[in-house]
């Protein structure tokens, strides 16, 4: 690999494409920050990227006056979550109660929103975007990180930042990098997620469908289903020692009309298993970083609430940041706002999900034989208040943030 040939400058570097650093580096360049963001894949198609957008990021996108051509890209909607508990129809959050532009959840491939994201951002020159793109360690000068060193192609350089965002997603190397402190909270569960072909006569909504000891969520993605298979935590091993023939089997006795398409799974090979894992920093940076998204909190992917956190945050974090580098500070007291802003929400999102995850979807897990139907979920059931209240928490997040003029 050749030594370091160029330099970049910029105001701010963000590492990872993802929700987060796409969102925060389009609202810098909208104040005229001079940001890069660097992304280490070409592309951002990944089939199992979450692909949920709550109304608190519509909200963003209408706030920004793009929400009439955001939602033109071809999405599905749902305003409720709806359960199949053991036979029984059951919903369990109703968001078309919410007050918001768009009171539904929007399922759109993340690659289709990070594209729209990005193709605004390139709309002000002081935006860049660096594909294929990774960073290799972080630059520090006079006890605070200057930016990164990377690498793409063979060629390494450096880009100079007074701010550098770790948006690097739930194994995140800038936050490794800068020592930041994890704390592990854990998770009860894992899932194999698998991409399922439409087939006549097949549902028309998404589903969660529950039956003892396992569950299975299916989301309506237009001309395909994604389906997760949620099980316990550390059972993957198990399933797979069970053999393809019986996972399918499986599949097929849970959701018979999705059948033709759960024949099409030749090996595990097509169900790539998500090890959920849930944790948060306990600092969100230091001298001249910063870490956001999943980052900094590693949400469960119940609800899906991991985009909106995401963007709730590159929200808090330009308000912050943006004004403070504009003036030609290090940026440093704007990222401690940020994370006395955010940490709270991203606790208290983390607590609930847990609630949920050891309560009812821990004793769907255990169950063997006839399945009680869980207090909450029977609560929830019988309670078309309680379901609105569940809709507003997971739609609109617990701290809602308004982009500003």
């Amino acid at each position: 690999m050749r030594a370091a040939e160029t330099t970049l400058d910029a105001s701010c570097c963000i590492v990872g494409g993802g929700p987060a650093g796409m969102m925060l580096g389009f609202l810098l360049a909208r104040q005229g920050v001079a940001t890069i963001v660097i992304e280490k894949h070409e592309s951002f198609i990944d089939d199992f990227r979450g692909d949920m957008i709550h109304p608190a990021t519509m909200e963003a996108m209408a706030d920004l006056g793009f929400l009439d051509e955001f939602l033109r890209m071809p999405h599905q909607k749902t305003r409720e979550f709806v359960a199949d508990f053991g036979g029984i129809r059951t919903p369990l959050a109703d968001f078309s109660g919410i007050k918001s532009a768009a009171p539904f959840i929007a399922f759109l491939p993340q690659d289709a929103f990070l594209g729209f994201l990005a193709a605004k951002a390139r709309q002000f020159p002081s935006f860049r975007l660096l594909t294929g793109t990774r960073a290799t360690s972080l630059l520090n000068h006079g006890g605070r990180v200057a930016g990164v060193r990377a690498s793409r192609e063979e060629e390494e350089f450096e880009i100079r930042a007074r701010i550098t965002v770790g948006a690097d997603g739930r194994g995140s190397q800038v936050r490794a990098w800068a020592g930041l402190p994890l704390k592990e909270i854990g998770s009860p569960i894992d899932v194999f997620w698998m991409r399922i072909a439409r087939s006549p006569g097949a549902i028309e909504d998404s589903l969660r469908i529950v039956r003892p000891g396992r569950i299975l969520s299916v989301i309506d993605r237009g001309d395909y289903f994604q389906c997760g298979y949620v099980m316990a935590k550390g059972s993957a091993g198990a399933v797979r020692a069970r053999g393809i023939d019986a996972f399918r089997r499986d599949l097929c006795e849970m959701a018979p009309m999705l059948a033709p398409g759960f024949g099409e799974l030749r090996s595990f090979d097509d169900a790539k298993l998500l090890s959920v894992s849930v944790n948060r920093l306990k600092k969100w940076g230091g001298p001249g970083v910063l870490c956001i998204g999943d980052a900094a909190h590693a949400m469960s992917p119940v609800s899906g609430v991991g985009v909106n956190l995401a963007v709730q945050d590159a929200i808090a974090a330009a308000a912050e940041l943006g004004p403070a580098l504009l003036r030609g500070e290090t940026g440093d007291q704007a990222n401690a706002r940020v994370e006395r802003r955010r940490k709270l929400p991203s606790i208290l999102t983390q607590m609930m999900q847990g609630a949920f995850e050891r309560g009812p979807i821990a004793a769907v897990l255990r169950a063997r034989g006839e399945m009680k139907t869980p207090l909450a979920i029977s609560l929830l059931r019988h309670s078309r208040w309680l379901r609105r209240r569940a809709g507003e928490l997971i739609g609109m997040g617990v701290r809602l943030e308004r982009v500003r003029p």
